[in-house]
């Protein structure tokens, strides 16, 4: 199944501007979450209560017992959902103009960047592509990872620091690298 989605071109304006693949709601919306942003980044360590509460004030997801810590950027938390027991660690950049799934127990930690969008670089116009991304149930994404539009990474499995994922990982591998290699199978050494 393909859950590619390729925006419309933007072509140029009469002055030769690229034009926003973004409506104007959405620079509108997008620029009022700019600014109410650091009241999840810059809040107390402990207060995961409260930045559940403001993601969702702008149409984020969140199961009540999920953990986003301070210093996470959050592209567009409507397209964050978050099951039980989930995290997000300091430093996470969700770039998410597609849906970003935590599953139930999955850890994404320090500095790790989940990346939903590209541009179609074989058009002369460049048009912005997204595609979703799911962490998958109690997999880890440790610190520092790149994980690509479309990647699925899956239950169990981890992905070692600073490992590239661009494509998907299967149950109970553990994978690292750039691009992410599977090293072997979670459990076995």
């Amino acid at each position: 199944m393909n859950n590619r989605h390729v925006h419309p071109k933007r072509g140029t304006d009469r002055t030769g501007h690229s034009k926003s693949s973004f409506s104007l709601g959405q620079r509108c919306g997008r620029m009022i979450w700019q600014i109410c942003s650091p009241l999840v980044t810059w809040s107390p360590r402990p207060c995961h209560g409260w930045r559940r509460f403001v993601l969702r004030c702008f149409g984020a997801c969140l199961h009540p017992t999920s953990r986003v810590y301070p210093g996470v950027r959050i592209w567009h938390p409507a397209h964050l959902i978050m099951h039980e027991r989930s995290c997000l660690a300091e430093r996470v950049d969700v770039y998410n103009l597609a849906n970003v799934v935590i599953e139930a127990g999955a850890t994404v930690s320090q500095g790790a960047w989940l990346c939903t969008a590209t541009h179609d670089f074989d058009d002369p116009a460049h048009p912005l592509v997204t595609s979703p991304i799911r962490i998958g149930e109690e997999a880890w994404v440790a610190g520092e990872v790149f994980v690509g539009p479309g990647v699925q990474v899956g239950a169990r499995s981890v992905a070692l620091a600073r490992a590239v994922l661009v494509k998907d990982i299967q149950d109970d591998e553990v994978v690292g690298g750039n691009p992410a290699q599977v090293l072997r199978k979670r459990g076995h050494s």
